[in-house]
């Protein structure tokens, strides 16, 4: 009596007969007939394999602890190498993913390992993926899960990254002050500039005053000058002769004996001499 299996859409059936291998089967009913036939299924979907916490040796001879996981599917093209050429590809994958690890942790420094987990990842996929082609399977992802180094180095790291945030502080702390001064100095210099400048215009503003002054002291200076000659031009030489006398009557009526005579004093006078010398003529003739 035939044996029917019905196979989902994410499965496939390598069936043999006597012991031959006749092909993948599937999806859908797959008839095997007891004795004749002998069947092992394959599940196509991704699966995830949880690798062990195991202990690692870097470069630098540090010991640290390492768990990841193992993201990987069967190619349905090459699902009969899964059952073919490989007794249990998970095993088998478990294994090659431990000492791939190992070998490439062996190769870089602990700091590397602790600051390029993505790197090893990485590394890790292409070198699994690579060996794992030759059984059907292929190696989507690797994720490091945890990465725990000593507990002497992670006091040191503690120590180091304590050191790191104190020195980070510092520098912000500085920059701070330094922006601070920066911005002070600025408002100070564009503060004397706007006061030099504010400076500069009012005394723009006093020379231009003064001179507005000036200008206007001396216009009005020169309308004096042109009146007083307008007025001198009109008077004669005898209301010159007259100004001296009340001068000179003035000059005697105070407490000095010794009168200074001007030089143009004598030019003046001489009309008035004249006119005197001319009375004094016809006196005589007269009498």
């Amino acid at each position: 009596m035939a044996v029917i299996n019905f196979l989902r859409n994410y499965q496939r059936m390598a069936r043999f007969r006597w012991g031959n291998f006749e092909g993948m089967r599937g999806p859908g009913p797959v008839w095997l007939v007891p004795i004749m036939h002998s069947g092992t299924r394959v599940d196509l979907r991704t699966e995830v394999l949880d690798i062990a916490r195991q202990t690692n040796i870097t470069k630098d001879n540090a010991p640290i602890d390492i768990d990841f996981l193992v993201y990987m599917r069967i190619m349905e093209e090459y699902a009969d190498r899964a059952v073919l050429e490989v007794e249990n590809y998970r095993s088998a994958v478990i294994g090659l993913a431990t000492t791939t690890l190992r070998a490439v942790v062996g190769d870089i420094d602990l700091d590397e390992v602790l600051s390029n987990r993505e790197r090893i990842n990485t590394v890790l996929r292409e070198k699994l993926d690579s060996e794992t082609e030759r059984w059907g399977v292929k190696v989507t992802n690797v994720e490091i899960r945890e990465i725990e180094p000593p507990p002497d180095i992670q006091e040191a790291m503690n120590r180091q990254m304590s050191a790191e945030r104190v020195r980070r502080a510092v520098v912000r702390e500085a920059d701070g002050t330094k922006e601070a001064a920066v911005t002070v100095a600025e408002g100070e210099k564009q503060a004397a500039i706007l006061k030099a400048e504010g400076e500069r215009q009012a005394e723009i503003l006093q020379a231009e005053g003064d001179q507005q002054a000036a200008v206007l002291r001396a216009e009005g200076f020169s309308t004096a000058l042109d009146k007083i000659y307008g007025v001198a031009k009109n008077v004669d030489v005898n209301t010159l002769s007259l100004q001296y006398f009340d001068t000179l009557k003035e000059i005697g009526s105070s407490a000095s004996t010794k009168f200074i005579l001007p030089m143009e004093l004598t030019n003046m006078l001489r009309p008035f001499m004249n006119m005197t010398d001319r009375g004094d003529d016809s006196g005589s003739g007269g009498s």
